[in-house]
């Protein structure tokens, strides 16, 4: 069974909706600076990153909703009313429709403040701290809001939930659970407890650029040290692709494989072993070889040991000749929503017909890939691997062909 993305939802520093983000990407354009959030910072520290300056709300959320609703569940309102307004979903029937929000423990920043508030008056915290503290509580509302009464959950794989949440939305299409499925990639909403616990973990990018914000975020360049985060969203619609051409819904790509897989280790260590199995396994179901593959959308978090793994996997699977470019290096690392931003932006490249630069790729791992650098590249992209990798030892790849 033929599925395809008929709509998709985005909301990032860089821009919210996808034409502001699309714009950014394809002109570098980014917000990374010490981060201003309320509970992203303790005492001395400075933490780098990208957060969203205002974030616009559809009119049609009531305000007593957004009121009682998480930073991460209003993103999350915000992103699905984009990508279902375009599918155009609103005929649809609600027993035969899905979501998965991909993430798992991505309120945090948002607890951090309920516990310091009611620190000293705990009988007084609001009743809603029962429903809002459970990452399903995202799930619900955007259940309730756009009736959604298919199945609904969420899904956590670390860095690789997003990617996760997309290929479990496609297995329930195949499998004729729904029709239609929707995979959110949650915003993950990180206070300074996480901000430290990466940095301590050797993760998170240095103090090295402290004073120019503007070149922390490195992927695959010799200068990296770690990832530099950045808030963001993304949703997308997926449906059988004869329903969708029976109701005249644009197609932005098919998607032809996939593949998940663990290499068996909790630590944040990458596996050769592990990212060659998803990519072979994901071109396998596709029905495609390496040389099928025109660009590739990479990890690509800045991370010592995972860019080195990630290029040598890539090598490993002779695709060496595909475009390569890193929207990480623009929009920062979203972590849980990672894997759907840069979804988002393979399929607007594909739509486009160019590809967005690589900001700070001064002096890359491996001249014998066929980069793009600092200036945007024309080319139709006609069949493109995107992979996502997470701590705990997720691997996960997807193929997806112009429609």
């Amino acid at each position: 069974m033929d599925v395809v993305v008929t709509g998709m939802g985005v909301t990032s520093a860089i821009g919210q909706g996808k034409p502001a983000y699309l714009s950014a990407l394809m002109q570098a354009r980014h917000q990374f600076a010490v981060m201003q959030r309320p509970g992203r910072q303790c005492a001395e520290t400075a933490f780098l990153g990208a957060e969203i300056a205002n974030l616009s709300m559809p009119e049609s959320i009531p305000q007593g909703v957004q009121r009682t609703a998480s930073f991460s569940s209003q993103v999350a309102l915000a992103t699905l009313h984009e990508a279902w307004q375009e599918a155009g979903l609103e005929r649809s029937d609600p027993e035969r429709t899905g979501l998965i929000i991909g993430g798992s423990n991505f309120q945090q920043r948002e607890l951090v403040l309920t516990h310091e508030s009611y620190r000293n008056r705990k009988r007084f915290v609001r009743p809603t701290y029962a429903l809002s503290f459970m990452d399903s509580d995202v799930c619900g509302l955007c259940t309730e809001f756009f009736d959604i009464q298919g199945p609904a959950f969420t899904l956590g794989g670390a860095s690789a939930s997003g990617m996760l949440a997309v290929i479990q939305a496609l297995h329930a299409i195949r499998s004729g659970q729904v029709d239609v499925c929707i995979a959110v990639g949650a915003l993950m909403d990180l206070s300074y407890w996480e901000c430290q616990a990466f940095r301590s973990v050797g993760a998170m990018g240095s103090d090295r650029y402290a004073d120019q914000p503007a070149l922390a975020c490195r992927p695959f360049d010799a200068g990296r040290d770690g990832f530099i985060f950045g808030e963001g969203c993304g949703a997308l619609v997926l449906e059988r692709a004869d329903r969708a051409a029976e109701r005249g819904a644009r197609c932005y790509a098919r998607l032809s494989g996939s593949a998940m897989s663990m290499h068996g280790n909790r630590n944040p260590h990458p596996t050769l072993a592990g990212e060659t199995r998803v990519i072979e396994r994901a071109l396998q179901e596709a029905g495609l070889t390496a040389r099928d593959i025109d660009y590739v959308n990479p990890h690509a978090t800045a991370s010592p040991l995972g860019d080195e793994t990630e290029l040598q996997a890539l090598r490993q699977c002779g695709l060496n000749h595909a475009y390569i470019n890193t929207t990480k290096s623009i929009i920062g690392h979203g972590l849980s929503a990672a894997g759907t931003l840069e979804i988002i932006a393979t399929l607007l490249q594909m739509s486009a017909g160019r590809l967005h630069p690589s900001r700070n790729l001064e002096s890359p791992l491996d001249d014998s890939f066929n980069w793009v650098r600092q200036n945007p590249a024309q080319h139709q992209i006609q069949r493109a691997l995107k992979l996502s990798m997470g701590f705990g030892g997720f691997n996960a790849a997807l193929c997806l062909e112009a429609a």
